[in-house]
């Protein structure tokens, strides 16, 4: 099976020795439970794309310091190739920034949140439990950094919403068994989320800063999502 993976955006240059860069990440994520797979990056920031939809069998996005209401000429692209992933049922899965513009792409809405800044381990309930979703676990524990949120899922398709919190209500969603979308980054490692919030430590409140890095220590669910991915990608 060949995944294609459209690249939202690159790690800082100064952390790209420590970390890699966002395709790599993901590349190393799917290594430990699915080594068979094979990848293709495309660099959608400069209008990258397959020839064909079927080039790859599925699609996953990275995530970006951008926002997907940003009035941008790539992002108005990568919005209109969701329509074409969902018109084809191709099987797609949006992280982060991808989550976002799965629900834009289908006529929700996304913006700033008033809740702040989401950084470290976040956890999120399990609100509907599917056959691909093994083993079953009642929590998702992943690292999140993120301002933006989902505010209102699209009226005019159900969106199933299989996981969410106080703090991230439509955390992880499934439209169809085509598409799927987390909020977290099951890619992201506690060493580089750690790195991510010392950058930002001058634009997010000191107490949130300090949960976020406090939380690191939570257990984490990114091989486990990396198997539900693997199975979602299978049906």
């Amino acid at each position: 099976m060949k995944i294609g993976i459209l690249q939202c955006d690159a790690v800082r240059e100064a952390y790209q020795s420590r970390f890699g860069d966002y395709p790599q990440m993901i590349q190393s994520l799917f290594a430990h439970v699915a080594p068979h797979l094979e990848f293709s990056v495309f660099s959608v920031q400069a209008f990258e794309y397959p020839q064909n939809l079927n080039d790859c069998d599925a699609y996953i996005t990275t995530g970006s310091r951008l926002s997907v209401y940003d009035d941008l000429p790539w992002i108005e692209r990568m919005t209109d190739f969701v329509g074409e992933l969902d018109h084809a049922k191709k099987k797609y899965v949006g992280i982060c920034f991808g989550h976002q513009l799965m629900v834009k792409a289908l006529g929700g809405e996304v913006r700033k949140s008033d809740k702040g800044w989401g950084i470290g381990v976040t956890v999120n309930q399990v609100i509907q439990q599917q056959p691909w979703m093994e083993p079953n676990k009642p929590a998702l524990n992943l690292i999140a950094s993120h301002q933006d949120q989902v505010i209102a899922l699209p009226t005019d398709v159900k969106i199933d919403v299989l996981a969410g919190s106080e703090f991230c209500p439509y955390y992880m969603l499934a439209y169809g068994n085509h598409f799927l979308s987390v909020q977290g980054h099951p890619e992201f490692s506690r060493e580089y989320s750690a790195a991510l919030i010392d950058f930002r430590s001058n634009i997010i409140p000191e107490d949130r800063v300090e949960q976020g890095k406090a939380s690191l220590s939570t257990a984490l669910d990114d091989q486990l999502f990396a198997c539900w991915m693997v199975s979602f990608f299978s049906l």
